[in-house]
């Protein structure tokens, strides 16, 4: 069995890709609130910075950045599975199995190119898979707050931009 080694850097900053077991369903979306919500109670628990960040229907893509001297990204990601499936089992009353896959991707940033790169991605995601035309109508997106602070224009991410934004074609 091949062994999957992850790359931990103390206060480091990594992209991560999230998905649910069914590729169709739109749990994530349809349950903001609960997720918000276990992300917040996590974060409270274990600080750390969530710098973007992408909701889609059945995964979610986001850059975090942990505190100097902590690399526990995936402890940190099995609180937040753990606690939204539990939250979820609370709300519907059902004996669910967990929605999630037990695995997840994660990339450590290696520059401010690389970051960029990611956080464009993230912002780009609903216009690549079609939910919208512009990502500013996306409305489970950091999207929103990198413009407020001026980091993106409003139109920012058409159908038309260009960019592989660190995926390869």
């Amino acid at each position: 069995m091949v062994h999957y080694r992850r790359n931990r850097v103390p206060g480091g900053s990594y992209f991560f890709t999230v998905t649910l077991h069914d590729r169709r369903s739109d749990l994530l979306v349809q349950h903001i609130d609960i997720l918000r919500k276990s992300f917040a109670a996590v974060m409270a628990a274990r600080p750390f910075i969530i710098d973007a960040i992408v909701v889609m229907p059945e995964h979610l893509h986001a850059i975090w950045t942990l505190p100097p001297e902590d690399a526990d990204y995936p402890g940190r990601w099995r609180a937040i599975k753990a606690r939204f499936t539990q939250r979820l089992r609370q709300y519907t009353h059902e004996p669910l199995r967990s929605p999630w896959q037990s695995r997840f991707w994660e990339h450590t940033l290696r520059n401010d190119a690389d970051f960029q790169r990611h956080v464009d991605y993230i912002h780009y995601n609903p216009v690549k898979h079609g939910h919208v035309s512009i990502a500013a109508d996306w409305p489970y997106s950091s999207f929103h707050r990198y413009v407020k602070t001026g980091l993106y224009a409003p139109d920012w991410g058409t159908n038309d931009i260009a960019g592989d934004f660190g995926e390869p074609q």
